[in-house]
């Protein structure tokens, strides 16, 4: 009966030590409040991490977003104000330097709406159409970017802003011309 005592106390007496020393190893009721590193870019990102007591680790950067400056955080996990264990690691998504580029899809001699279609599939915007005496109406001849004719194949920042170059479905007199004397 005495064996069973002092077994249930030194039991109690280990279990006791032991939350003591968990207790103190993981500092238990001690947090560090996560700030916000939102538009930080990644050097000033990681003194104040450090300065904070945390460990970080960059994740692939997202699409660029271009609210935010180029190489800055967009992104952080755990949020800015949850409170955390001191040493805690925290994961950034970082900016892009800029949009990734897209190739540009072969669209002469589609129609307009499909050739806008696949532009907006690939990540261009077509900002406007402009019509030439040709005999296929709103059927797409050429593209152009910043005022130069583009060609299949060529590569764009995603997101640009191009012009159509289509048919009116009207034959120019020269047109007229050269087919009669062919």
């Amino acid at each position: 009966m005495i064996q069973l005592g002092i077994a249930v106390a030194l039991v109690v007496l280990l279990v006791f030590l032991s939350l003591q020393w968990l207790k103190s190893s993981t500092n238990h009721g001690t947090f560090v409040d996560v700030p916000d590193f939102s538009k930080m870019s990644v050097p000033d990102m990681r003194d104040a991490v450090s300065d904070a007591g945390l460990r970080y680790e960059v994740l692939d950067s997202a699409n660029y977003n271009p609210d935010y400056p180029r190489f800055s955080i967009i992104d952080q996990n755990p949020a800015a104000g949850n409170r955390v264990k001191e040493n805690r690691k925290v994961y950034f998504t970082v900016n892009p330097s800029g949009y990734k580029t897209v190739t540009v899809p072969k669209i002469e001699q589609v129609t307009k709406r499909n050739a806008t279609s696949m532009l907006r599939a690939v990540g261009l915007d077509v900002q406007r159409t402009t019509y030439i005496d040709e005999l296929g109406k709103d059927m797409v001849y050429y593209i152009k970017f910043r005022g130069k004719r583009i060609k299949p194949g060529d590569k764009l920042p995603k997101t640009s802003k191009i012009e159509l170059v289509c048919g009116n479905g009207n034959r120019t007199a020269r047109s007229d011309i050269k087919a009669a004397s062919e």
